[in-house]
C-alpha cells in the first residue's frame, strides 16, 4: 500500500501538513532579522547553523491573519531543490503515514486552491496537504 509521509501542523484550528521529503528539520523561534520592503508576510532571516533562511508567517501567506507567537510556535524548515525557507506554525502535531487513497483532492471552489494539494481524511482528522512549490513562488504583484 502506498503511503504519503506528512508532517501535520497546526495554524490555528486547521491541520496542514507538508510531505516529509520536504522538511529540513522543526525549530523553536528564535530571533528573527526583519527584512526592509519585504512582502508582509515575509518575517525576515534567520541564521540557523551559519545558514541565513527566509523566513515566512504561513497564516499571512494563505490570509489567515497573523501568526501569535507562543510556547508551541515552530518553524518547519523546508528545502525544495535549492531554495530553503522557514515556515511559520502555530504549532506542529506529528509524522504519519497516510494511505493514498486517505487523499481527496480539494474542489474547485475552495480559495487559495493553488496552495493546497489535498485533504487527508486520516485516524478522525481533516489535514490539508500544501503545495511547497506553489508557495515558494514569487509573488507576482
Amino acid at each position: 500500500m502506498d503511503m504519503l509521509k506528512i508532517v501535520a501542523f497546526k495554524i490555528g484550528n486547521e491541520e496542514y501538513g507538508f510531505d516529509i521529503n520536504q522538511v529540513q528539520s522543526i525549530e523553536r523561534i528564535q530571533p528573527i532579522t526583519r527584512v526592509p520592503n519585504a512582502p508582509a508576510f515575509v518575517k525576515g532571516v534567520m541564521n540557523l547553523r551559519g545558514n541565513v533562511t527566509p523566513i515566512i508567517d504561513l497564516s499571512k501567506k494563505l490570509n489567515l491573519g497573523e501568526t501569535q507567537f507562543t510556547e508551541s510556535t515552530r518553524i518547519i524548515m523546508t528545502r525544495l531543490e535549492e531554495i530553503e525557507l522557514g515556515w511559520i506554525v502555530d504549532k506542529t502535531s506529528d509524522c504519519l503515514d497516510v494511505p493514498q487513497e486517505a487523499l481527496e483532492t480539494v474542489s474547485s471552489t475552495v480559495l487559495n486552491r493553488e496552495y493546497f494539494s489535498s485533504i487527508a481524511k486520516y485516524e478522525g482528522r481533516l489535514i490539508i496537504l500544501l503545495k511547497l512549490e506553489e508557495l515558494m513562488k514569487p509573488e507576482i504583484t
